[in-house]
């Protein structure tokens, strides 16, 4: 990708980790007017800005921001159509635009040991309807401490999840970090391949696993747990209490030999009581793990797996309404995801002050200054 605006480091997320994303039209013949660089800017703009439920958006929002956009990259030619836009992003290659995403994003995210990295899938509804039958299954791996998506991988057609955390995994760093994953990862080769990357597991028991299930119940009637550890909030109009069983010695549980690295088995028991109406609910859950810890980190761990549904996946719906588009045709539903995934990205690493990701996108377009210093330019 040639870079088209002046050398400097304000424009490092495009020139330093995505200078090796490869130009997909033809540049050398025919009327080639907007550079990738120019088009990328101003799309992670324009979604930061909140201007981004269809690509009318994001030239509107170009057409309207012109002389800032300068700043940066030239724009010789303006803004480019909704039609531009479509067709670059549906041409644009899926998994090279993944891997200048990881990379910026490895950048930026704070490594540490215990670092929970919840992996899950997310259907994108609106291509759904769009197109029929045809669905668009994305698999995502989320950082709760950094607030951050780590990548993605595409469900293919005629695979599903099981297929697709390999794939995940193989992809990024999760060294000496917790995988959680719901009851489709659990699955020997997967509980396998998490311990040969130098990290530990904790895998949601359900009745896809039905014999494992079976066993871990049996044991937690037969056995006393050995650890335990209790959580509660008051916040947000209700009472919460969590509480972790953890059994370590599993001389009853069969087949444990078959599950790589497996040090014990956990019980949750999450209670809820609605202040306002009294409604009390309370659902049993029981997982399998490869950690020799105390349940106070068990407990944590399995609770920071949530928020890739309440930091993600809600921000993808309610935030950027990715369910309610429907004008994305072949690349470009799973390219815009990841785009919209670094700007939540972006937000959420403005720690400048402390607002929701939706007040921060309307600051973003009425301060310019402050949208520069969300896009770090």
């Amino acid at each position: 990708m040639t870079i088209s605006g002046s050398e400097t480091s304000s424009q490092s997320l495009f020139t330093e980790h995505f200078k090796t994303l490869e130009e997909p039209r033809r540049t050398t013949k025919g009327n080639f007017k907007y550079p990738l660089d120019e088009i990328l800017f101003l799309t992670i703009s324009s979604i930061i800005s909140g201007w981004f439920e269809e690509w009318e958006d994001i030239t509107y929002f170009g057409e309207n921001n012109l002389t800032w956009l300068q700043k940066f990259y030239p724009y010789q030619n303006g803004i480019p159509s909704h039609d531009v836009l479509n067709r670059l992003f549906n041409r644009l290659n899926t998994k090279e635009f993944n891997t200048c995403f990881m990379k910026w994003v490895n950048s930026i995210a704070i490594k540490s040991d215990n670092n929970v990295v919840a992996i899950d899938g997310k259907t994108i509804r609106g291509m759904a309807s769009n197109f029929g039958d045809s669905k668009l299954h994305i698999v995502s791996a989320f950082c709760s401490k950094n607030g951050l998506s780590l990548g993605q991988v595409k469900v293919g057609d005629k695979t599903n999840e099981i297929t697709a955390i390999p794939e995940l995994l193989d992809l990024i760093a999760i060294k000496g970090c917790i995988v959680t994953i719901d009851a489709m990862g659990c699955q020997k080769e997967i509980a396998k391949k998490i311990k040969e990357q130098e990290a530990d597991y904790i895998l949601m028991v359900k009745e896809n696993q039905a014999e494992l299930k079976e066993q871990v119940e049996k044991v937690f009637r037969i056995q006393k747990p050995e650890t335990s550890n209790v959580e509660e909030d008051l916040g947000h109009g209700r009472i919460e209490k969590r509480t972790c069983e953890v059994i370590k010695k599993l001389d009853f549980l069969d087949t444990k030999e078959n599950w790589k690295g497996l040090q014990c088995i956990i019980k949750i028991a999450p209670e809820r009581t609605i202040k306002r109406t009294g409604l009390y609910s309370c659902e049993t859950r029981f997982y399998i793990s490869s950690l020799d810890q105390n349940a106070q980190l068990i407990n944590n761990s399995i609770r920071s797996h949530w928020t890739i549904e309440n930091n993600l996946h809600w921000s993808l719906d309610v935030i950027m309404k990715e369910d309610g588009q429907h004008n994305y045709i072949g690349n470009a539903a799973e390219n815009m995801n990841m785009m919209k995934k670094i700007a939540l990205g972006m937000l959420t690493n403005e720690k400048s002050i402390k607002s929701s990701k939706a007040r921060k996108m309307k600051k973003a377009l009425m301060n310019k200054d402050y949208r520069e210093l969300v896009l770090k330019v």
